[in-house]
């Protein structure tokens, strides 16, 4: 009888995440806000084109807010606005940003949910 307990070896399976590249491009704002788009791309594992594109989808919903400093952008996030997804129906941003445990995006989260 082989024992059901041995751990899996993750890298023979398909490659796939729970999250979407919106959720990893919103992850990768809320931890680094001053991220250039080159960098988040890199942090959410997708193209340039892409994490401009997830960027846009995102500023247009309201998700995100892009604010030029000097020649650079800065990012905020609204974490008050609901997920869109079905299966949370009641869950905002901010419950999303708190399943990561980064002191960084705690402090982003909290910073604009007073400000929001």
């Amino acid at each position: 009888m082989e024992d059901q307990s041995a751990p899996i070896d993750l890298s023979t399976l398909r490659s796939w995440t729970f999250l979407t590249n919106h959720a990893q491009v919103l992850l990768a704002v809320a931890h680094n806000p001053q991220a250039t788009v080159a960098e988040l791309a890199r942090t959410a594992r997708i193209t340039e084109r892409s994490a401009y594109r997830l960027l846009a989808d995102l500023q247009q919903a309201g998700y995100v807010r892009r604010r030029k400093v000097g020649r650079h952008n800065s990012y905020e996030i609204n974490p008050n606005l609901p997920l869109r997804d079905p299966t949370v129906e009641n869950g905002l941003v901010s419950d999303l940003l708190r399943l990561v445990a980064d002191q960084d995006v705690q402090a982003h989260v909290t910073r604009n949910l007073r400000s929001g």
